[in-house]
């Protein structure tokens, strides 16, 4: 079975790890989303080094179709978030896979 991590957990890791309050755990983990957020609603790209990097897509509309009818239908153009993790990341995540 598979775990989530959680807001709750990584506030709770911070606690735990740092030494601060859960309320001042909770409010750190906030504000450092918050600001990924607001990166990337700019059109910024964040980049956390070890870890990955967030940036945003603009893809163009195109001519979709639908599976089951074979019907053709407009896609509009819209942005995506994509993740490229980095080298460690996919080291770090190839070698849990080995156990």
């Amino acid at each position: 079975m598979s775990k989530t991590l959680t807001r709750m957990d990584l506030s709770e890791a911070v606690h735990r790890e740092v030494g601060l309050s859960r309320n001042e755990s909770a409010q750190l983990v906030e504000s450092v989303l918050d600001h990924i957020c607001e990166s990337l609603v700019a059109g910024e790209t964040v980049k956390i080094s070890s870890f990955g990097t967030f940036a945003l897509r603009d893809k163009s509309a195109r001519i979709g179709r639908n599976p089951k009818t074979g019907e053709e239908v407009p896609i509009h153009p819209r942005r995506v978030l994509t993740f490229r993790p980095s080298h460690l990341m996919r080291d770090r995540i190839a070698d849990g896979n080995k156990g």
